[in-house]
């Protein structure tokens, strides 16, 4: 039995094989983290992370140095950090320092002993370098980004202007949370003004009227995870969390003027984080005044995500990380990976030939539907609609924002339930989608019922049994010995698209 699973596992791994895991440890100004990837691709997916907040900017902005606990912290960290590289065989291993060690006047010493802990060179990145690497990494994880990127670390706050794949200089200032609290000497009204007279000064802010602010960094995270808890938002997942800017800048207004353990539901943020939301929600405050942003976007992608996007060659760059996500997944839970892209070029006449509107970004979800649409399969048969919609919506997918998990998952809710079961739909779900998303959710789960009766999840299939409308007719062509697939079941499901798209459902074979 063991040989048996050992053979499958060669073409069935829980793993891709991209060769060697990639590590990055990210040396910053409040937290030391290490990151290890299955491999550098356009969506690269964490096996390993960890951080520690050990707090090396605490007091570099009025001391000049880095605090002698704090280093012993970091490099204890550090320490751990190499022995899990060397347990998870990672071949390659990319260390950056930030705003704290650039700044100290300890700094050189604290890089010495950390590169010789982690038997690796150090980048210690400038600013600009910094800002560069911050807007990379949104850029790697939403789909044509336009906008102002903020990186709140503890030491600085790195800006950049991006459109598209196009990234201008960016600029960095002193404003990190820890850096804010040492200048202020703890006083949040030193702090508002200091922040205030430092921003009026970023000329690229006044580009931000009435495009996106992406807010990236742990403790504007943390602010997000406040969010989310006070307002009850149905989906944990803080990659592409949108707060429209009037809502940012009350809340923001709220969680700095008052004591942060007042706070309702502040349970939700480490109390570690707790003493820094104040300074992050002032900076945002600011920033939203300042900018004018349509909208504020939090990011889980940052520095590191930008560094390995910035190793990736051309081609890669150029690929849709939602769809690259969505062909991985595919690859590793689906009976036939093939069928899943066959599902493409199905739906992708159908959705030509049916009148339906359907925008651009609306054709690239159903793509990622076809794709994760068989994913489930191995739960039980009353579960695996649950199973699918559960695992979508909260998957590591990026180029994706909440709506638009919310039409995958439903579509493959209902490609297993049926499109009578409504009862069964989580609430919570529904909340994100809007009634074009749930109707066009429907259709797609009406279609891949069809698809699916008719192939059982076997490749080669699809391209004999087009389905098309002609002349107001919803027709299933079986041709050739497809032609035997005809039954019951495959009129019914027809039946029920038909239905939906308002046509007359016709089956030829011949």
């Amino acid at each position: 039995m063991l040989e048996k699973l050992n053979s499958v596992s060669k073409l069935a791994q829980g793993r891709l094989d991209y060769g060697p895991s990639i590590a990055v440890i990210d040396i910053g100004s409040n937290s030391v983290r290490l990151v290890v990837y299955e491999g550098i691709t356009r969506s690269p997916t964490p096996l390993f992370n960890e951080k520690t907040l050990a707090g090396l900017g605490r007091e570099v902005q009025t001391k000049g140095l880095l605090p002698a606990d704090a280093v012993e912290k970091a490099l204890g960290a550090l320490k751990r950090f190499r022995a899990l590289c060397d347990t998870m065989r990672v071949e390659k291993l990319y260390v950056l320092a930030t705003a704290a060690a650039r700044d100290a006047k300890n700094g050189r010493e604290f890089i010495a002993a950390a590169e010789k802990i982690c038997r690796a060179k150090i980048d210690l990145i400038s600013g600009q370098r910094e800002a560069e690497l911050t807007a990379l990494g949104v850029v790697s994880g939403f789909h044509r980004p336009d906008g102002i990127v903020g990186d709140l670390g503890g030491g600085s706050l790195e800006l950049v202007d991006v459109h598209g794949a196009r990234i201008r200089p960016g600029t960095t200032v002193p404003l990190g949370g820890l850096a804010l609290q040492d200048r202020s000497g703890g006083s949040i009204k030193k702090a508002e003004k200091i922040v205030r007279d430092t921003l009026d000064n970023v000329k690229l802010l006044k580009a931000g009227e009435g495009r996106t602010f992406y807010a990236v960094g742990g403790t504007w995270r943390a602010l997000a995870q406040l969010h989310m808890a006070q307002t009850g938002y149905p989906l944990h997942v803080m990659h592409g969390y949108v707060i429209r800017a009037r809502e940012a800048l009350e809340f923001s207004r709220l969680v700095h003027r008052v004591n942060p353990e007042s706070l309702s539901q502040i349970e939700v943020v480490s109390a570690a984080r707790r003493p820094l939301l104040p300074y992050a929600a002032l900076v945002l405050e600011q920033i939203v005044r300042m900018a004018e942003p349509r909208d504020v976007v939090f990011s889980a992608l940052g520095v590191r995500e930008g560094l390995l996007y910035s190793l990736l060659d051309g081609e890669e760059k150029r690929k849709d990380a939602l769809i690259a996500a969505s062909q991985e997944l595919n690859l590793l839970r689906s009976r036939s990976p093939q069928h899943g892209e066959e599902l493409i070029e199905w739906t992708d006449a159908f959705m030509a030939t049916s009148g339906i509107d359907e925008n651009a970004e609306e054709k690239r979800l159903r793509r990622a539907a076809c794709l994760l649409a068989d994913i489930g399969w191995r739960a039980h048969p009353d579960y695996r609609g649950e199973q699918s919609l559960n695992i979508i919506a909260h998957a590591a997918f990026v180029a994706i924002d909440h709506p638009g998990r919310a039409y995958i998952a439903l579509a493959i809710f209902f490609r297993h339930v049926g499109l009578l079961h409504d009862e069964e739909l989580s609430p919570r779900i529904r909340e994100l989608a809007s009634t074009r998303t749930l109707d066009r959710a429907r259709v797609l789960g009406a279609a891949l019922r069809v698809a699916y009766m008719v192939s059982a999840s076997q490749p080669g299939v699809l391209p004999r049994a087009p389905l098309k409308v002609e002349r107001h007719r919803l027709v299933l062509r079986l041709e050739g010995n497809c032609a035997a697939l005809a039954g019951e079941r495959v009129a019914s499901r027809l039946k029920h698209l038909a239905r939906l798209v308002g046509r007359e459902p016709v089956v030829i074979c011949r």
